[in-house]
């Protein structure tokens, strides 16, 4: 009895979540899983490593620059080339260019290499591997966002794009946790070590996947095909609503950059309590999309981006001016379920509303927007502290993000009235 009872309600789970019954999209979400986890967990481990060596607030914000100068500067030619290319083998070459970046690093973190550089030319060195690390970012977005539409049919979108976040961020919170207790537990070499090993790993479910077509064939002249992601967005008002609403409120109300900061000098806790921080949204954007697996999203979805993103905004203001760990802690975990409702809603967005023969450089516009407001996010972080002081900083950027909330709420009213069930009722887009 206990067993045919566990086998209807393992019928029922599938049955709400299809897309976890197609086993390339398995590979997909341990790609995405495992890329997101390698990543989060060096880029605590830089932030970590370049304050401890530097004490500077401003070199925080350099991290973020150095990043999102290639993201932004490199997405449309990237998105050109992602669409006339096979997405299978783009996305292996840009897991094996991480596998390079990663070593370097490693080696960059051990004794031998600091002894033998010093603390300048180490610190330029790191802020150019970040920079390389946004060249290739430029190139993995379009890439797994289009191959996401060569795996998943389009009916299951919404499903597979719940599922696809939900990958995203157990990444992004089990990363900055094991940095946290490795960096505590052993040094910052053992963390670049394990980033390494993690994305040499990402070359098995790579394999796996096939091959697959090249929907778009025909060459353009290269300005042409450049513009027209962005001309599409803009033609696009719900989904240009929604990514001017998720860049402005991320760029204005992020934090992530001067946690640093908090955890030596406001909350005085250690590496662990950094780590714990750091993964704090994305605890947070699981709780959420644990829920949203069984209660999707399927009334009112540009309704609910704004009051997700008014929460976030609140979030981070009570943050900012937190003295208390556990108050802190919870404070950016509330952001990250807030955010995680934002993430899906644009996901779902931008996978309903793009053709099949854009998606690269559509995806590519959608880097821009993420680049804009996480890494560039950073460095206004970085520089807001520097000129405020670190809790002004914080506390002034989510009463910003409060103002971008109610500004495109109501310059937007097509993404207030916007409803996936018409949109996934129409057929895609054919060339």
């Amino acid at each position: 009895m206990a067993k045919n009872e566990s086998g209807k309600k393992e019928s029922r789970f599938f049955k709400k979540n299809p897309v976890l019954k197609i086993r390339e999209f398995r590979s997909f979400m341990t790609i995405r899983f495992g890329l997101i986890f390698a990543l989060n967990m060096q880029i605590t481990i830089i932030f970590y490593w370049i304050y401890h060596i530097t004490q500077d607030k401003l070199a925080l914000g350099f991290v973020g620059l150095s990043e999102v100068i290639p993201a932004i500067g490199c997405s449309l030619f990237a998105g050109h080339i992602v669409d006339l290319s096979e997405k299978r083998k783009t996305l292996l070459t840009c897991i094996a260019a991480y596998v390079l970046l990663g070593a370097t690093l490693f080696f960059l973190t051990t004794d031998y290499s600091f002894q033998n550089l010093g603390l300048k030319p180490t610190l330029y060195l790191i802020y150019f591997l970040v920079f390389c690390g946004g060249v290739i970012r430029s190139f993995v977005s379009p890439s797994m966002f289009s191959l996401f539409g060569l795996i998943v049919p389009r009916k299951h979108y919404a499903n597979a794009t719940s599922w696809s976040t939900m990958g995203w961020q157990l990444g992004s919170v089990i990363g900055p946790l094991v940095a946290g207790v490795v960096i505590a537990l052993f040094n910052v070499t053992a963390g670049m070590f394990m980033v390494l090993l993690v994305e040499l790993l990402m070359l098995i479910p790579i394999l796996s996947i096939e091959t697959k077509p090249i929907i778009k064939k025909e060459k353009e002249p290269i300005l042409q095909s450049l513009t027209q992601g962005i001309k599409f967005v803009v033609k696009t008002p719900a989904l240009l609503g929604a990514q001017m609403l998720d860049m402005f409120s991320v760029l204005f109300g992020g934090a992530v950059a001067l946690l640093p900061v908090y955890q030596r000098e406001i909350l005085h806790v250690d590496e662990v309590g950094y780590g714990m921080l750091r993964a704090a949204p994305g605890i947070g954007a699981i709780l959420t999309m644990s829920i949203l697996a069984f209660l999707p999203l399927k009334t009112h979805p540009g309704r609910k981006l704004f009051l997700a993103v008014t929460g976030f905004a609140l979030s981070i203001i009570v943050f900012g001016i937190s003295k208390n760990f556990i108050l802190s802690f919870f404070m950016l975990l509330f952001s990250g379920m807030f955010d995680a409702v934002s993430v899906v809603v644009r996901g779902t967005i931008l996978q309903l509303v793009t053709p099949e023969h854009m998606r690269g450089r559509v995806a590519s516009v959608n880097t821009m927007f993420v680049s804009s407001s996480n890494e560039l996010g950073d460095f206004e972080s970085g520089v807001m502290a520097h000129w405020l002081g670190t809790v002004r900083a914080v506390v002034v950027g989510g009463c910003l993000t409060l103002g971008v909330v109610a500004v495109t709420f109501f310059s937007a009213p097509q993404l207030r009235r916007f409803g996936f069930d018409d949109e996934e009722s129409e057929e895609p887009e054919t060339t």
